[in-house]
């Protein structure tokens, strides 16, 4: 079982290509829904996703109902600055899905209004429209992944020229 990172009409190349990355070192899979604001082949992308990209678990679909039909039954999260329970509030489950929306607008509200009893928000200070797609999933991420017990992840660093004390 592994975690699902979905991102809904994503528009910037080097936000998913950050993302790729966190995914490929956690184990994560990335769901894309169509339409992206880039072409997967796109320089700023592979750049920004380095060497990794090309070990990422991605999948795009064409729409929102298509990503509906091929998961069915998936346990959706879905962070928004317009909910109102905090993403520490939820409880993961190994396999759910947490979903991000488009740099520009977000989730949209007609998906969200049918998701309120998972809709999960990040706390900020005053009128900060939104934190940045890539550092909001490795916030949310990384709390889901916490609770899970870090399963299957590497939990101690190793020096390579000094020895700890």
């Amino acid at each position: 079982m592994a975690l699902n990172i979905v991102l809904f009409e994503p528009e910037i190349p080097s936000n998913t290509g950050n993302i790729g990355r966190t995914c490929v070192a956690t184990g994560t899979r990335l769901h894309l829904i169509e339409p992206l604001g880039f072409r997967l082949n796109e320089k700023a992308l592979k750049r920004a996703g380095m060497d990794y990209w090309k070990d990422l678990d991605v999948t795009t679909y064409m729409n929102y109902e298509e990503f509906l039909e091929k998961n069915p039954g998936a346990k959706i999260y879905m962070a928004t600055t317009k909910g109102s329970r905090l993403y520490t509030e939820a409880s993961y489950e190994p396999d759910c899905y947490l979903m991000f929306g488009k740099e520009s607008g977000g989730i949209p509200e007609e998906i969200l209004v049918e998701n309120q009893e998972t809709a999960i928000r990040i706390p900020m200070m005053g009128d900060i429209r939104s934190l940045n797609l890539s550092n909001s999933v490795a916030i949310v991420l990384y709390e889901a992944l916490r609770q899970n017990g870090f399963a299957d992840m590497q939990l101690a660093g190793k020096l390579t020229k000094y020895e700890w004390k």
